[in-house]
């Protein structure tokens, strides 16, 4: 297969993101790779969608290898139609309107995404895991309202998270204690510079055990680790200073996965990072979800093969199908 990575740029990547195994894996199985920054999709003046790529071919080589040669920018600079790929995988963050515009048209010209662009839109903002009413979720609100905002505060009696609804790996998150509405107050302004909505979560006493990640793919639940947060910290987020940990899925947690699995499925998520503190979902992470590496490390899996072989299977049954590959006849 050739295989697409649209990434926010090749010099933000590190050999610990998932994008990076999967790039491995896909070149250890014989595909050839090609990464593509947001600003180097064109539609030229045939009307044809191109891009300006960073190729990497097989033979197989390592994360760290990988990352060496796109931060030194030493991988061929190619130029492709964007309508041959096999496939495109969306993993830049944060997303950005025109990189989705861009990804919708390959997606019309016949060029399987994952994840989706309007499946992106939808489920990373923060809103769609509120709305899921049979998902166990802390108690939260999404509003532009700082008046909504501090009055629900004040009801449930207890500290709160502030957040954007909008974004991830901890920024702008901030923990506002018990009777504190001045504090309440600025956290919820400065969220909201950020996103036009801000969430307003209960914090979860059960935080002090840590924060779960599992690898979501297709239904499945492909890895997990547990990240510790840091003294001091109340985030978990490895970015924050978290540490990661080995871990077990209970029984319990794979209810909780089942009843939110059918929910990604139906608004087209293919992969998603879901984190959960006990037995309630905090965050999915659609947009750029990792995970693969450290769940890998900490238990011995391979995390982005099973990423790669399910994205494998789900390209031959199109293929079956005679979907969306007229494109490739001459």
């Amino acid at each position: 297969m050739l295989v697409g990575i649209a990434i926010s740029r090749v010099t933000a990547l590190d050999a610990t993101w998932t994008t990076v195994h999967v790039a491995r894996a896909l070149l250890a199985r014989g595909h050839q790779v090609r990464f593509i920054e947001t600003w180097d999709f064109e539609v030229d003046a045939r009307g044809q969608l191109t891009a300006r790529t960073h190729a990497i071919d097989p033979p197989e080589i390592g994360a760290d290898a990988i990352v060496r040669r796109l931060h030194r920018r030493q991988a061929a600079r190619r130029y492709l139609r964007v309508d041959t790929l096999d496939l495109l995988l969306l993993r830049a963050s944060p997303l950005e309107a025109g990189l989705l515009a861009f990804a919708a048209m390959a997606q019309d010209r016949g060029v399987p995404v994952v994840n989706p662009p309007a499946a992106m839109t939808q489920v990373s903002h923060k809103a769609w895991l509120a709305g899921l009413k049979d998902v166990p979720t802390p108690q939260t609100l999404v509003t532009r309202s700082p008046g909504s905002g501090l009055l629900f505060y004040e009801k449930l009696r207890r500290p709160v998270i502030v957040k954007p609804a909008r974004g991830s790996g901890g920024h702008m998150v901030q923990l506002v204690r018990r009777r504190d509405p001045q504090g309440f107050a600025t956290a919820f302004q400065e969220a909201g510079m950020r996103s036009e909505h801000v969430v307003v979560q209960a914090y979860l006493e059960e935080a002090t055990e840590g924060e779960k990640r599992l690898v979501w793919m297709d239904g499945d639940v492909l890895g997990a680790y547990l990240r510790r947060r840091a003294e001091g910290e109340f985030r978990h987020n490895l970015s924050q200073g978290g540490t990661p940990e080995p871990t077990v899925v209970t029984d319990a947690e794979k209810a909780v996965v089942a009843r939110l699995s059918p929910h990604l499925r139906r608004a087209g998520i293919r992969i998603a990072g879901l984190d959960l503190i006990g037995q309630h979902v905090v965050e999915v992470n659609a947009v750029n979800p990792g995970g693969a590496f450290y769940a890998d490390l900490l238990h011995g899996t391979d995390v982005a093969g099973s990423i790669v072989e399910r994205l494998e299977a789900g390209i031959a049954q199109q293929r079956s199908r005679g979907d969306a590959w007229e494109r490739h006849v001459p």
